[in-house]
């Protein structure tokens, strides 16, 4: 099972770090789904963390309908939706390849903290 993880994409056309899970199999989707579903208000008070608000937003693929056996009016449905749980930070290719880009990678995953930890609980390994 792959556990939630942390990531630097650095490219001629798009910079961006990335955590959170991709493309989980399907016995760890289903947990992050079960999680937030028995613990919606949890999930809500992570995915809105200011601080992580401030420099990330939820990205991936979703699906059009509710998951097979969740409510269609689940206080965190289109969470729920989601087939990635992944946060992206864009990043400029300036600060991409300038001497500042350790620092700020240490900065912005510091921030991406509260959402690995639910992840890592869901799936069931240490963060």
């Amino acid at each position: 099972m792959h556990a939630p993880g942390f990531y630097v994409h650095v490219a001629t056309d798009e910079c961006f770090f990335g955590a959170g899970c991709w493309h989980p199999e399907a016995i760890a989707l289903d947990r992050i789904r079960a999680l937030i579903a028995t613990k919606p208000e949890r999930w809500l008070t992570t995915r809105d963390d200011k601080k992580f608000a401030a420099h990330w937003q939820l990205a991936g693929a979703s699906l059009t309908r509710p998951p097979r056996g969740y409510a269609g009016n689940h206080m965190a449905l289109e969470d729920l939706k989601r087939k990635d749980f992944i946060g992206l930070a864009p990043l400029s290719f300036a600060e991409a390849t300038g001497p500042g880009l350790v620092k700020l990678a240490g900065t912005r995953f510091a921030s991406a903290v509260p959402l690995m930890k639910f992840l890592c609980e869901a799936i069931k390994v240490p963060y």
